[in-house]
C-alpha cells in the first residue's frame, strides 16, 4: 500500500489550486493600472491641500472673531458704569450730596471693572522717576531726592503689567 499523501501527482494538483496562475500582464494593462494609482494619489493630494486650506481659513475666520469681539466682556462690565451715571443725569430733585454719593459709587463700579480685568493705577508719588511707567511734564528744584516723583498731574495705568498710559508728573531736581 502506498502512502496517499506522497504521491505526487496530488502535489502537483495541491499546489496549483494554493497559487493561482499568473497571467502575464500587457503593457497597456500596467500603464492602466499605474494610471488609476496616479489618480488616485493626485486625488488625495487634492484633498490634503484643500483641507489645508480649510484650516487655514476657519484659522483667520477665528483670529478675525477675536480680534472684533475681544473686549465684549470688558465692554458688557462698562455698561452698568455707563446706566449708573445715566441715572444721576436722570435724576430731576438731585442734591449736591447725592450727585456726590453716586459718583463715588459710580467710581468705586469702575475700579471694580478694572480689578476685574487686570487694570491697575500708576500713582508714583514719592517714588524713583521711571521712563518706562512715567512721563515727565517738568522738573522743579525741591528737597525731595533728584529724580523722585513730587507732583502727579495724571495717573497712568497699565493692564497686565503694560502701560496702557504712563502717568504725567513733575520731577524733582537737585538745588543749584
Amino acid at each position: 500500500m502506498q502512502d496517499e499523501t506522497n504521491r505526487p501527482d496530488q502535489e502537483t494538483a495541491a499546489t496549483e489550486e494554493q497559487s493561482p496562475i499568473e497571467v502575464e500582464k500587457t503593457p497597456e494593462d500596467i500603464i492602466a493600472e499605474l494610471e488609476a494609482q496616479l489618480a488616485e494619489q493626485q486625488a488625495a493630494v487634492l484633498y490634503v491641500k484643500a483641507e489645508g486650506e480649510n484650516i487655514r481659513r476657519r484659522a483667520l475666520d477665528d483670529i478675525d472673531k477675536a480680534r472684533k469681539f475681544a473686549l465684549e466682556k470688558f465692554s458688557g462690565e462698562l455698561l452698568a458704569v455707563k446706566d449708573s451715571l445715566d441715572a444721576a443725569l436722570a435724576v430731576e430733585n438731585a442734591t449736591l450730596e447725592s450727585y456726590r454719593d453716586g459718583v463715588e459709587l459710580t467710581a468705586k463700579q469702575l475700579l471694580s471693572v478694572f480689578e476685574k480685568f487686570n487694570i491697575h493705577e500708576i500713582n508714583p508719588a514719592g517714588e524713583k522717576f521711571d521712563p518706562n511707567k512715567h512721563q515727565a511734564i517738568s522738573m522743579l528744584e525741591s528737597d525731595a531726592e533728584p529724580n523722585t516723583v513730587i507732583n502727579v498731574l495724571q495717573k497712568g495705568y497699565s493692564l497686565n503689567e503694560r502701560v496702557l498710559r504712563p502717568a504725567l508728573v513733575t520731577v524733582a531736581k537737585a538745588k543749584d
